[in-house]
């Protein structure tokens, strides 16, 4: 299925559900939803008592929507959509109350992150037995873009689809790779291996940050948004309506979960390397990277602050780049002895060396424009004045803003007139009698009795 075409049918369903919800017949549902939501905060966060009470509220609403008179007649398909709807439309407004929810879960996610920035750097396909027929550059480099997807999205569907999209992706190369090699391929003994490289290789928003030079501001967005594994799969389990974790849905999603299972207990023996070799690639990996001991706040998730990043690494480089955090450049020779580099180390040092030439050179050349065009002729109003010639700037856009006005999962969802509003607002906008927030029902329906 085309990742587009995927897109497109979920914005037709979450507008057929919100226009239904504006008809004043569906006032019943509305109260419904908007007292469930507020439920929530009365309960102390436990995601297993969190998915119990959400999987019984779906089920609860599936029957009071097959017997709704707005869904007399209705087919099979669109009830699903309605279905589909109201499980976007409250996991969108739960979300920061349900994702990632626990200590516990914020710390498994950043395990598996520091985890994998170590693997980056020495992992091949060739430590995971991926046949060379299988290793192709361009199918690998979709599949992992699908996979990064997840984290711009809220609704569990959404993110399910970004799983299927990157497993369908390599499922193509695999009988692409049968078909013309004619060959047969072992089928999950092949599937997985790829699954687990390409999850390796696009869990690290650093290293896969194709910009060179990116703003303060910016960096700091990518640096409180990191790859958060294990929290997506359970999010997924907990909220996905059960009915639909079935098929091919629960075979790629089943696999995704054997994938980060596996890099949770991955060791040299897990690997066709040897273990000394493994053993001073992670050194080797643990010295030049020094993964960031970054403290992350159980309720928002983000880091603490840039500054709590300590020393260089994936969350400080980007393609061996230096990224200016508290007034200098981090190198990841900086801290080094001459007894801790190897014969393996002179490729990096080459690249730094290069990196530091091209920053210098640049650095010169800006200085020189700069000095030649400092002062400009004098302009009415600043006689006797030197003008620096400067350039408007605009206020940087966090990466996670953008995503969010592309995904509409809480600014600009389908169905909001006007400027873009939250989720809230698209349901209540157009509802005759139906009050500004959630609270304020509850309130009025406790004045009544």
């Amino acid at each position: 299925m085309d990742p587009s075409s995927s897109s497109s049918a979920q914005s037709v369903t979450f507008y057929d559900f919100l226009d239904r919800m504006r008809n004043p017949a569906s006032l019943d549902l509305v109260r419904s939803i908007k007292s469930f939501i507020v439920s929530f905060s009365f309960y102390t966060a436990n995601p297993e008592n969190d998915g119990k009470r959400v999987q019984e509220f779906y089920l609860t609403m599936e029957g009071a929507i097959r017997d709704h008179p707005l869904w007399v007649g209705a087919t099979e398909e669109e009830i699903d959509s309605a279905l589909e709807g109201l499980e976007k439309y409250v996991m969108t407004k739960l979300f920061s109350r349900t994702f990632s929810s626990t200590p516990e879960d914020v710390k498994i996610d950043q395990e598996i992150y520091e985890k994998i920035c170590l693997l980056q750097t020495f992992l091949r396909p060739e430590h995971l037995d991926i046949p060379v027929v299988l290793q192709n550059e361009a199918s690998w480099l979709l599949a992992e873009k699908e996979l990064q997807k997840m984290n711009t999205v809220k609704a569990p569907r959404e993110k399910l689809l970004c799983i299927m999209n990157c497993c369908r992706v390599i499922s193509n190369l695999l009988l692409n790779a049968s078909m013309s090699e004619n060959m047969v391929l072992a089928g999950a003994d092949d599937f997985l291996p790829v699954l687990i490289y390409v999850m390796i290789k696009a869990s690290s928003p650093c290293l896969n940050y194709q910009k060179k030079f990116i703003d303060l501001d910016t960096w700091k967005s990518i640096l409180a948004n990191p790859p958060q594994l294990h929290s997506n799969l359970k999010f997924i389990q907990l909220y996905r309506r059960q009915t639909k974790l079935v098929s091919e849905a629960a075979y790629y999603f089943t696999n995704l979960v054997s994938a980060k299972t596996f890099v949770v207990d991955l060791n040299a023996k897990s690997l066709s390397i040897e273990e000394i070799e493994f053993e001073e690639n992670m050194q080797a990996a643990r010295l030049a990277n020094k993964v960031p001991q970054v403290e992350v706040s159980s309720s928002s998730n983000d880091f603490k602050a840039l500054g709590d990043v300590r020393g260089p690494g994936p969350s400080g480089r980007i393609h061996g780049d230096g990224i200016h955090t508290s007034g200098g450049y981090n190198y990841p020779f900086m801290e080094a002895e001459a007894d801790d580099l190897t014969v393996g180390d002179v490729e990096r040092l080459l690249r730094v060396y290069k990196d530091v030439v091209s920053k210098y050179t640049s650095l010169c050349r800006s200085v020189r424009h700069i000095s030649l065009t400092k002062t400009v002729p004098s302009i009415p109003g600043s006689e006797g004045k030197n003008v620096l010639l400067t350039c408007p700037t605009e206020k940087s856009t966090s990466i996670d803003e953008k995503r969010e006005d592309d995904r509409g999962s809480e600014k600009g969802l389908p169905g909001s007139p006007g400027p873009p509003g939250t989720a809230n607002d698209d349901l209540e906008k157009g509802l005759p009698g139906s009050p500004r927030s959630a609270n304020d029902d509850v309130q009025k329906e406790s004045a009544r009795s």
